[in-house]
């Protein structure tokens, strides 16, 4: 028997003792990294998904203004509710239209990030439609006035959060075609879209949720709130 030998292979060796506090500081560190990990991929895909949306709407404006022969949506006819229907039916591909009904589309409550509830839809009182698209996301169209139509946006249907900011956005579809956070006209500047993001999306106070896209684009399509 090699004497050396086995002492070396003694001395190579774990102790239980050892072993249990290496996996206790495993744990600990994965108990505080996973949950910040998880966190930031699903801000990723919130954002991808509003991303995807954003573009959706974007070469829909265009092409209804190529169709129309018009240089802006006012002159291509985006001018009621009825046109903003046939809008979404044409350009969209549609499997729920929810009407004025529109919960029937969203979730029947959401939340600001602090947990206070908030009726995303308080501060509408005008005639709305509501959809769900083929890819899951619901929209809600509002013609707002003749500068804009308001429109939200939940990146993934009824399904939660329900968290306005994370996968519930409001935005504004301008009358050059443009989306932006709501501002006199688009683009917003940044410092209108930070304003925004402070007065209305970061506060719990309020039925008014503006900001929370502005941020985004800001921050060139990151969630970093």
């Amino acid at each position: 028997m090699n004497i050396y030998s086995s002492r070396n292979n003694h001395r190579c060796a774990f102790t239980l003792a050892e072993v249990l506090v290496t996996l206790g500081i495993i744990g600990v560190v994965s108990a505080m990294t996973v949950p910040s990990l998880m966190q930031n991929h699903q801000r990723k895909t919130y954002v991808v998904q509003l991303h995807k949306a954003y573009n959706e709407l974007s070469q829909a404006s265009v092409q209804y203004l190529t169709d129309n022969n018009a240089i802006n949506l006012n002159e291509a006819g985006l001018t009621d509710i009825n046109a903003s229907d046939d809008f979404m039916n044409n350009y969209f591909k549609i499997v729920k239209a929810c009407g004025k009904n529109w919960t029937d589309c969203f979730s029947t409550e959401y939340k600001k990030s602090d947990g206070s509830s908030i009726n995303v839809m308080a501060d509408v009182n005008r005639d709305t439609r509501a959809y769900v698209l083929a890819n899951g996301v619901s929209v809600n169209i509002i013609p707002d006035s003749l500068k804009s139509t308001q429109i939200h946006i939940d990146v993934n249907g009824a399904k939660g959060p329900n968290i306005v900011g994370r996968d519930i956005f409001a935005l504004r579809l301008y009358n050059n075609g443009l989306l932006d956070d709501d501002c006199t006209e688009a683009p917003c500047s940044t410092e209108t879209r930070e304003a925004n993001f402070n007065s209305y999306c970061k506060i719990s106070s309020g039925t008014t949720w503006w900001g929370c896209f502005g941020k985004i684009l800001n921050d060139n399509w990151e969630m970093t709130y």
